[in-house]
Formats: C-alpha cells, sequence, structure tokens
C-alpha cells in the first residue's frame, strides 16, 4: 500500500541557498521511493514529501535517510518544543484522492460554428 514521509525543517537565518542545494545534489538511490517535492513553508521552514511503494520501504531507507540528513543538519535550526531539527512523519495512504481533469477545450471548428449561429 502506498505511503508517504513528511519533515518539517527549520533552517537557520541566512542558510535557505544551502539547504536547497542540499536537496538538488546526488540523491541515494532509495529502494521504493517513487519521488518527493520540498515545499517552502515560509520564510525559513520547509516541509519535505515523499511518496514511497509501500510502509516497509520507508522504513528500511531510514538509516540511509538519517546519513542524507547528517550532511546538511548544520543547516538547520531546532524547531523548538521538544521536536528537535526535525518533525517526522510517515504512513499509509488510506484515502486518495484523483486529481481535477481539466476543462475540455472546444475545437476551433466547433468555436466558429457557434460564432456563425450567434450571428445567424
Amino acid at each position: 500500500m502506498t505511503a508517504f514521509n513528511i519533515v518539517r525543517f527549520r533552517v537557520k537565518p541566512g542558510h535557505n541557498e544551502q539547504f536547497v542545494a542540499a536537496h538538488r545534489g546526488p540523491k541515494p538511490g532509495f529502494q521504493g521511493f517513487r519521488g518527493g517535492a520540498l515545499i517552502k513553508t515560509g520564510e525559513q521552514t520547509y516541509c519535505f514529501v515523499g511518496e514511497w511503494t509501500n510502509l516497509q520501504k520507508i522504513v528500511n531507507a531510514r538509516p540511509t535517510m538519517i546519513a542524507l540528513l547528517d550532511t546538511f543538519r548544520d543547516h538547520l535550526e531546532d524547531q523548538g518544543g521538544g521536536l528537535g531539527l526535525t518533525d517526522p512523519v510517515s504512513g499509509e495512504v488510506v484515502v486518495k484522492l484523483p486529481a481535477s481533469k481539466p476543462a475540455a477545450k472546444k475545437s476551433r471548428a466547433k468555436a466558429k460554428k457557434a460564432k456563425r449561429k450567434k450571428r445567424g
């Protein structure tokens, strides 16, 4: 069953570029990782969302993910409230929402025909 991991980060002032660059660099080949995104949620805050084939693949990848985190740990600031440098969560999908369907485009022929009808 598809699973996601989500991690919140707070970056030290002046370290945004280095933090983002660390996510653009070479990627380890996580087995079962389908892809992800780094999202800027505030001036110094980010959230990473990763999609995986199943929860066990996330569990198996944790040591490598921690090693990756160690490469940019110096750019992170404690989030406070006892959270530490990161706020990670993960779990299995319970509801998958379909993407919205784009509005159908009218063909040029239909648009011209409709225009002629209005004139006539």
